[in-house]
Formats: structure tokens, sequence, C-alpha cells
């Protein structure tokens, strides 16, 4: 991403377009930061949970530039989800929706990370939130089938499971949630975010997408499923057939409303089933305070 390109994000992210300047700022100390200090930075994620910060977490630091870096999907995780529910993080990276779900909310989290010094970023920001015993973390891919597969792993949050013509790539564990879970834990919302790999993490998952306590589900499809052969449109219709539908969040309204798939413009989905119960649970939930904004 571009200079131009981040300065325009951060200036026009919801969080930030009231308090455009202090944004810009918060941006142009990071940068003199990570030139003079090579140290990692705890920052006040929200008012209940801490993040770790290191040079080049480009996740890590969009949360500490505009408060949370995914507004709509985070927004919806923290109104939606409650303390007596399970969250499942496929494709944890640093943790940024595990920390949300856990230090935040107090969800109990099942996440999942392959690669190893990402998933030793994601236990420290556990610890540093006295979240292990709201959490399990697996250092494991998510998948179809059991095994090893070979997984990039210098590419900060685009690190995906490995084709061809990528290079520096490690062997990594890869299970299967369903064979996880056994049927024993249902998640209440689920995210995967897996850089393409999503349809082979859903074929892995169906008994738990089924399962009626599950109801909804946080997905990035943005055609990177192409680079395996995958139709991300296959996507949709399952999640159809499994009585999903597709939505977008304003969490600044607590507004859910319903979308299309746009072969144009991918980004994250929110996928739900049981509407009515999904916007109960958003209308009555707390506000959140992120640095000076509530909502």
């Amino acid at each position: 991403m571009s200079l131009s390109t981040t300065l325009r994000y951060i200036a026009n992210h919801p969080l930030n377009r009231t308090t455009r300047l202090s944004a810009i700022s918060r941006f142009i100390k990071w940068q003199i930061n990570v030139r003079l200090n090579p140290y990692p930075v705890i920052y006040p994620f929200t008012n209940k949970a801490k993040l770790i910060v290191a040079k080049g977490m480009t996740g890590a630091t969009g949360n500490l530039y505009c408060g949370l870096h995914e507004f709509n999907d985070m927004g919806f995780l923290l109104h939606f989800l409650r303390e007596e529910d399970l969250f499942i993080d496929i494709g944890a990276n640093i943790g940024s929706y595990t920390i949300l779900a856990s230090a935040h909310v107090g969800a109990k989290t099942i996440s999942f990370e392959p690669v190893p010094i990402t998933f030793n970023h994601l236990i420290r920001n556990i610890q540093i939130n006295g979240a292990h015993d709201k959490v399990r973390a697996f250092n494991v891919a998510i998948g179809s089938s059991k095994g090893f597969v070979e997984f990039t792993s210098t590419l900060d949050t685009t690190n995906h499971v490995a084709t061809k013509d990528d290079k520096e790539t490690i062997q990594v564990s890869i299970d299967v949630l369903d064979d996880i879970l056994e049927g024993k834990e249902i998640p209440t919302l689920m995210k995967i975010d897996v850089e393409g790999f999503e349809t082979e993490v859903i074929k892995g998952a169906e008994g738990t997408l089924m399962n009626e306590r599950m109801k909804a589900v946080i997905i990035e499809l943005n055609g990177s499923g192409l680079q395996y052969g995958y139709d991300e449109n296959k996507i949709d219709a399952k999640f159809r057939e499994l009585g999903f539908k597709l939505f977008s969040y304003d969490p600044l309204k607590r507004f859910l409303s319903e979308s299309m798939v746009n072969d144009k413009y991918r980004h994250n989905s929110i996928y739900i089933k049981d509407l009515n119960f999904v916007r109960s649970r958003i209308a009555s939930a707390d506000k959140v305070k992120i640095r000076d904004a509530n909502f």
C-alpha cells in the first residue's frame, strides 16, 4: 500500500473522520518510533484490552492508527458476542479478533494460527491481556483434511497456503475444524481469514456451520481463492444452502443491511443465520469505547 493510499485510509476511517489530524499524527509518531525503538509497544486497544504492536504488523498498526482496523467486522463482533459464547478465530494472525472477543467481551475463543512466529505473537497478546483462561490457541492451519501443508511465512497478514510460485515457505500442520470440535463445542460466531483457502476450511466445517447454535460468520472474500482454482461465488452459494444470508454492518448506527456478492469489490463479509436473534443481540449490546468514540 502506497503512502498516499495509507493516509487516505486513515483520514477516512469512520473513527477518524472528526479527528483526522490526531490520526495522521499517530501515524507519523509510529513511523518515527519504529525507526528509533526496535522493541514492541503495548498500547490500549479498547477500554478493556491491550495489543502488542511491532514494526511490520500491518493489521496491528492499522488498529493503532484507526482504533479498529476492520471497523465494520470488529464492530459487529463487539456488539454481537456475549460472555457465554464461543468464538472461533481461523487465521488469527497476532490475535486482534481473539483479543476483542476474549479480553474485551469475555467470551471463550479457540484460535488457529499456522505460522510459528506469528503464533508466538498471538500467545503474547493472550498473556498480556490475562486471557489464557478464555483462549485455546492452536499452531495449525485449518482445511478439509489432516496432514501437512506448505505455507508462506514472511508476508505478515497475507501469509497463505503456498502455491508453486511462492518462495520462503515452511511446512505446517493442517487439521479439520469439525474433527477438532467433535460436535461438542459449537461457536456462536466464527471468523475465517485464510487468504483464498476458505473453500477448504468450509468443507471441513460443514457440521459446525449446520448447527443451529452457529449464528454468524465473518469471512474474507477478496478473489484470492482463484490462485487455488476456487470460485468464491460458490462459497456464497454454500452459505445460503446452509441457511446464511450476506449482510454488511454499520457499527455507528448498529444497522445490518442485506448484501449481494460483488465480483468487482470483495472484502470481509458477514454471513448471518437467525437474523432476529442477531439483531436483538446488537440492539441490546453495551456501548464500546475506542479512544473518544462510544458506539
